[in-house]
C-alpha cells in the first residue's frame, strides 16, 4: 500500500518561505496525481495544490505557492513564498493513480499523516 511521507515544515516568521516535500519511500509517483491539503484548527481541509503526472497543476494559493514534481528523486514539492499567519495549518499530501475529476479531498485515496506549518513572530 502506497505511504506518503510529508516533511519540510516548522515554524516560520510572516514572510517567510518554506519547502514542503512529499515521498513514498519503495514506490515511484510518476503515474500518479499528488494534491496538497491544509487543515487550520478548527477548519475543514481544503485543497492547495494538486499535479498531474505530466506536470500540469492547479494552485488555490496562486502567486505564492508553487508545486512542482521531481520523479527522478520520487518527491513532489510545496514551495511556499510570503508566507502568512493564515497558512498556519497541518498540510498534507494526497496521492491517487491519475486523471482524478477535481483537485478535492474526496478524490485520492492515499494520504500522509501530514507536517504542520505555522507563520507566526
Amino acid at each position: 500500500q502506497l505511504q506518503l511521507v510529508e516533511s519540510g515544515g516548522g515554524l516560520v516568521q510572516p514572510g517567510g518561505s518554506l519547502r514542503l516535500s512529499c515521498a513514498a519511500p519503495g514506490f515511484t509517483l510518476d503515474d500518479y496525481v499528488i494534491g496538497w491539503f491544509r487543515q487550520a484548527p478548527g477548519k475543514e481541509r481544503e485543497w492547495v495544490s494538486c499535479i498531474s503526472s505530466s506536470g500540469r497543476h492547479t494552485n488555490s494559493v496562486s502567486g505564492r505557492f508553487t508545486i512542482s514534481r521531481d520523479n527522478v528523486k520520487k518527491t513532489v514539492y510545496l514551495q511556499m513564498n510570503g508566507l502568512k499567519p493564515e497558512d498556519t495549518g497541518v498540510y498534507y499530501c494526497a496521492a491517487e493513480r491519475g486523471p482524478v475529476a477535481s483537485c478535492s479531498a474526496h478524490s485520492f485515496y492515499s494520504w500522509g499523516q501530514g507536517t504542520q506549518v505555522t507563520v507566526s513572530s
